[in-house]
């Protein structure tokens, strides 16, 4: 298998001498989907409140959905 580094290499010569432009363009509309700044950062709070679902998840504090539905059908009554 080929290194990260000989990939890249190889794809690059090979978008260099091609001249298909449908292939460029779905070569680029790739890069476009793929951009690192699709990455969410989640700050100090969102963290906390994961980690606290995780340990409800650990700790069997979870209920089914049907319970979950029950509960809000009555609430609104």
């Amino acid at each position: 298998m080929a290194t990260i580094d000989n990939l890249r290499t190889r794809l690059i010569d090979r978008i260099l001498t091609s001249r298909n432009e449908k292939l460029l363009n779905a070569i680029d509309d790739i890069f476009d989907s793929t951009q690192e700044e699709d990455i969410i950062q989640l700050d100090s709070y969102q963290k906390e409140m994961l980690m606290m679902s995780d340990e409800d998840i650990k700790n069997g504090n979870v209920i089914s959905q049907d319970e979950l539905d029950s509960t809000d059908a009555s609430w609104m009554e």
